[in-house]
């Protein structure tokens, strides 16, 4: 069986996750910071612990779906679960410098 290479893998994954974008704001989820953490273990199963801008998200459900779906889409991945947390609860300080100049926040 071929090893599982996590740090690789788990590179691909977050690249398919800056593919995804916030509805509200024009920066994908991975830079507004709602990725808290994204592991992947020896069987090729990703587990991602991400938040949203807020509980009352319009797009709450569909968001952890979309993003469960595009890192299932990914040949190598075996499995995909998306947990949501809002601890800690989601603020602007999470968001990369590269967020916060393009929504003009620097």
């Amino acid at each position: 069986m071929e090893e599982i290479n996590g740090q690789e893998l788990g590179e691909k994954v977050i690249r398919v996750i800056k593919t995804i974008y916030d509805p509200e704001i024009p920066v994908d989820i991975y830079e507004l910071g709602l990725i808290y953490d994204v592991m992947v273990s020896e069987e090729a199963e990703v587990k991602v612990l991400m938040t949203l801008t807020s509980p009352n998200c319009p797009v709450a459900e569909s968001l952890p779906k979309e993003v469960e779906d595009k890192i299932k889409s990914l040949k190598d991945v075996k499995d995909a679960e998306v947990e949501i947390t809002f601890d800690p609860p989601w603020n602007k300080d999470l968001m990369s410098e590269e967020a916060k100049l393009e929504l003009g926040m620097l």
